[in-house]
């Protein structure tokens, strides 16, 4: 049974949220504070990390560096649970490699199929299924995602990308050829204000072009404007 750490310093919201996923299946640890999360995460490594960046003491963006960091954790998936202003406190857990976020107030509904989701991903039953399939795929070259499944493949082998780089790299390829500056894609992808100054953007599109591997060279750089995905042999 998956476990999920839920780090949040509202009790009652925490316990709402463990209702909720223990009703889906899941199992659940809380914390209430940066210190207990980290802890709690080296005695026992979770599936999958729901972090409050509002924490007291230790800060959520800390608390989600210093998961990355770890051995044990540094491929478990983060979740920001963010309030509507703290764009600034979102970009850096972006950076620092958090793999989604949700705003608060939400739906705990949508939490738990989020949650789903990025479990789903990491499944051994996700990783052992077969190739992409017909409904809901887009393919550039040697890169092909299934939209369904939301994953992505390169050359045939399956690469592992965050809920936020599968995005990055579905906006890229709906949009072959076009020039997307990082105003926009910080609009469209990250769902932020275009006026936050933060290399945000640049940082993951080097993180998605190193995924990529052979294909990486699809996404070109288009100085002192931003970037797009180039059709293989377009030149």
């Amino acid at each position: 049974m998956p476990l999920v750490l839920i780090v949040d310093d509202e009790a009652d919201l925490a316990r709402l949220i463990e209702f909720n996923l223990k009703a889906a299946g899941l199992d659940t640890s809380i914390a209430p504070d940066g210190e207990t999360a980290l802890r709690l995460a080296a005695q026992r490594p979770p599936d999958l990390v729901l972090l409050d960046l509002m924490l007291p003491g230790l800060a959520g963006t800390e608390v989600c560096r210093q998961l990355k960091r770890g051995a044990k954790t540094a491929g478990v998936p983060v979740i920001m649970l963010t309030a509507k202003g703290d764009e600034l406190d979102r970009v850096v857990g972006f950076e620092l490699g958090a793999d989604d976020y949700v705003t608060k107030p939400f739906s705990v509904r949508e939490l738990v199929l989020r949650v789903q989701a990025v479990l789903r991903r990491r499944s051994p039953e996700a990783n052992a299924a077969d190739a992409p399939s017909t409904v809901e795929r887009r393919k550039v070259g040697a890169v092909e995602i299934d939209l369904g499944a939301h994953r992505a493949f390169v050359e045939g082998e399956e690469v592992t990308l965050t809920a936020l780089e599968f995005r990055l790299l579905q906006h890229f390829m709906e949009r072959l050829g076009r020039v997307q500056t990082r105003e926009q894609l910080l609009q469209d992808v990250w769902q932020m204000s275009s006026e936050l100054e933060t290399r945000t953007v640049d940082t993951h599109v080097k993180r998605l072009r190193e995924k990529l591997g052979a294909a990486r060279d699809y996404l070109e750089t288009v100085r002192g404007v931003g970037y797009r995905m180039a059709q293989p042999g377009s030149e």
